[in-house]
């Protein structure tokens, strides 16, 4: 089984009680976390730093959990995620990269609809894959922090640990694209807590989760995938979808219909660099 699990300006946030769907693979995996390499101690990612290779395992082609998470909502109760835009346009957004064979044909989907987006990126994957962390911040698409090695359980770790992870996958994307805007982070599986959130924002990073998944780490068909995402978006929405972590073919083919259809009501959109 693949990744997705399941997995604005920040100026539009919820602040009331909201019950998270599972997303990005939702529920807990089995996996157990990997450590992620030690980061600089400062409050805001170095471009400079790199993280080191001798506290954490070699990267994986692909992160991949080692079955099924099962799906359970968890109820937000001491926090506030964003889940809109921050303005009516809708934003697409893709979990798990980058990839080689998908990365790439995601990115050309969008740049023939010229369509710009989020891309959440993993940082094993990054450091296996720099230059099509370049590709992205080239093509004008926004960046954002989705842990090490797709840590289903990074919010339950400690202040100190969390934010080493988190440092060091900025430190690995600002290596492959120095200087580039990091603003958010995104927990693998939705599996949020008030340390994840905490930590994200004290790293200048809004914690960013979405309002349409069309499941589509699942591979249902493409005209499923394109179905569910126009018919749950609305205004303002944020729909997560996948570029890595399996076989991501539904999900390409199901682009064209996913912008076409969105379009027709919505105005397309990247997250803003800034909040």
């Amino acid at each position: 089984m693949q990744l997705r699990h399941a997995h604005g300006l920040v100026a539009v946030v919820t602040g009331f009680t909201l019950l998270l769907t599972a997303g990005c693979g939702g529920g807990t995996p089995t996996a157990t976390p990997s450590a992620p390499p030690s980061a600089s101690p400062s409050a805001s990612p170095s471009p400079s730093a790199s993280p080191s290779p001798s506290l954490s395992p070699s990267p994986s082609a692909s992160p991949t959990p080692s079955k099924t998470p099962v799906t359970r909502p968890v109820t937000e109760k001491s926090y506030v995620l964003q889940r809109t835009s921050g303005s009516s346009g809708v934003a697409l957004t893709f979990d798990d990269g980058p990839h080689p064979t998908w990365t790439p044909r995601v990115l050309a989907a969008l740049r023939a609809k010229g369509v710009k987006a989020t891309f959440c990126l993993v940082g094993t994957q990054v450091k296996a894959h720099p230059a099509l962390v370049r590709q992205i911040v080239a093509e004008g698409h926004t960046l954002c922090n989705h842990s090490w090695n797709h840590e289903f359980k990074l919010g339950t770790w400690s202040d100190a640990k969390i934010s080493s992870n988190m440092r060091a996958t900025n430190n690995a994307i600002h290596e492959a694209a120095p200087g580039a805007p990091i603003r958010y982070f995104r927990h693998p599986g939705g599996n949020w807590t008030a340390a994840a959130v905490r930590v994200a924002r004290s790293l200048g990073m809004s914690p960013l989760h979405w309002t349409v998944d069309p499941q589509d780490w699942r591979r249902p068909a493409a005209s499923t995938i394109a179905g569910r995402v126009v018919k749950g978006t609305r205004a303002g929405g944020v729909v997560l979808l996948h570029d890595a972590g399996g076989d991501r073919s539904q999900t390409l083919a199901a682009l064209p219909g996913i912008i076409s259809g969105l379009r027709a009501k919505y105005r397309l959109i990247r997250l803003p660099d800034t909040l």
